[in-house]
């Protein structure tokens, strides 16, 4: 027998889920917020076509812890939540994501949205036309924009950081370095390393 919801938020330590099936715009959301402690919980938003709600929410949970320990090693007044949208990344609209940016504006500010995974700027606009609790809207708003090149490198930092542990300095010249996968964030690192 699968684990229920309760169970997975207990073992895992989880404040809240939260669910929202919109049948005009498509959308089926959840918002997963692991710990409030230091603030409300900053997460992405990752647009996914799971294999099943099961694998939706254990996504969700286990993205949104991840994002507790990121803000609290990172001395941030945050802490930490996740959402995952169950659809077709080729069917996102507008009004996916308007009916999701009032998702998130319900929880009045527990949790913040952002880029993630088939997620851009640009859905981030839209989501800010109908909540303030997004971070991430394009550059022209006066937003960050993309993260993917401040994530990748912090992942660059961090590789030199390791080579000056092993190998007694930074220098990652003559080191084979594998990236597994080449979307946003590794074309940045890519770029990085070469």
């Amino acid at each position: 027998m699968q684990q229920s919801v309760f169970e997975y938020m207990q073992q895992m330590g989880h404040e809240q889920v939260v669910f929202c099936h919109d049948p005009h715009s498509g959308l089926n959301a959840i918002i997963a917020i692991h710990n409030t402690t230091l603030g409300s919980a900053l997460g992405g938003t990752r647009l996914w076509n799971y294999n099943s709600h099961t694998d939706a929410v254990v996504d969700a949970l286990r993205l949104s812890r991840g994002m507790t320990y990121k803000a609290a090693i990172s001395g941030l007044n945050l802490g930490g939540g996740k959402a995952v949208i169950i659809a077709d990344p080729a069917m996102k609209s507008e009004a996916l994501w308007r009916r999701y940016g009032k998702f998130v504006d319900s929880l009045n500010g527990k949790y913040i949205t952002a880029e993630d995974v088939n997620t851009s700027a640009r859905d981030m606009e839209y989501i800010s036309l109908e909540t303030e609790h997004v971070t991430g809207v394009p550059e022209y708003m006066g937003g960050s924009g993309d993260p993917s090149p401040f994530t990748a490198y912090g992942v660059f930092v961090g590789m030199k950081a390791s080579a000056k542990k092993v190998w007694g300095n930074d220098s990652l010249s003559g080191k084979k370095v594998l990236v597994q996968g080449v979307g946003h964030v590794g074309q940045y690192l890519v770029g990085h390393l070469i």
